[in-house]
């Protein structure tokens, strides 16, 4: 009976949010990559999974406020935005690995070191504006990869209930890692104004809804 259940729970996930959330993410991936002007296919998918994985990644931050909004129960574990979590790990993680490859072709440590050719300085951390955009990425990257790998029911058991919720709340930190990644590589790249904006909605929506339910639950909490 049991295992009916899960099959049922899962099948419902996998046609309700897992194959929307894949068509979305890769309609908006194609849209980025086919609309660039980068001549070369890696620049292209780097710059068109970017986009894709911090919108998944602010769904996760959305769902939980807009359910208090809403007076709805709001479970330790919810399915949606599991999903949705699944789905920014898989986007991000592909990202960070096409992004290793955009800037320094086949010398991806030079991220974070700087090369022999910038010898004068003393300490070899990359502590620049594109050391702190990539450091900040890759970081951001390692947080969602641990978040991807316990969103399931198996790590909630084993982890229990207060570990497992205190670790998926580094999402809020993949997502300030996230910011300041993106922000960084809009000075560097002198990104286009619209996509700007895009992200600056992202985070301001985010933000805002967050602000909300804080303020809710510190209400219903009095």
């Amino acid at each position: 009976m049991r295992s009916r259940v899960l099959n049922r729970r899962i099948a419902r996930r996998l046609i309700a949010h897992h194959l929307p959330i894949a068509l979305i993410a890769t309609a908006g991936a194609v849209l980025l990559s086919v609309t660039r002007p980068h001549a070369d296919l890696i620049s292209r998918l780097s710059f068109a999974t970017a986009y894709p994985a911090l919108a998944l990644l602010a769904v996760t931050l959305l769902i939980g406020p807009w359910t208090l909004l809403r007076k709805l129960p709001n479970p330790t574990s919810n399915d949606l935005r599991r999903d949705f979590g699944i789905w920014a790990g898989i986007v991000g993680v592909v990202h960070a690995v096409i992004g290793q490859c955009v800037h320094l072709r086949g010398r991806p440590w030079l991220y974070y070191v700087y090369g022999r050719q910038e010898h004068h300085h003393t300490f070899p951390i990359r502590h620049d504006l594109f050391g702190l955009a990539n450091y900040t990425g890759l970081f951001s990257v390692i947080l969602l990869a641990a978040l991807f790998a316990t969103s399931n029911d198996f790590s909630l058991r084993v982890l229990g209930t207060p570990r497992w919720k205190r670790l998926q709340r580094w999402n809020y930190a993949v997502f300030a890692l996230a910011a300041v990644h993106a922000i960084g590589y809009f000075a560097i790249e002198k990104q286009e104004f619209p996509f700007i904006v895009l992200v600056g909605a992202l985070l301001g929506i985010a933000i805002a809804l967050q602000a909300a339910g804080f303020m809710l639950r510190y209400k219903d909490s009095r």
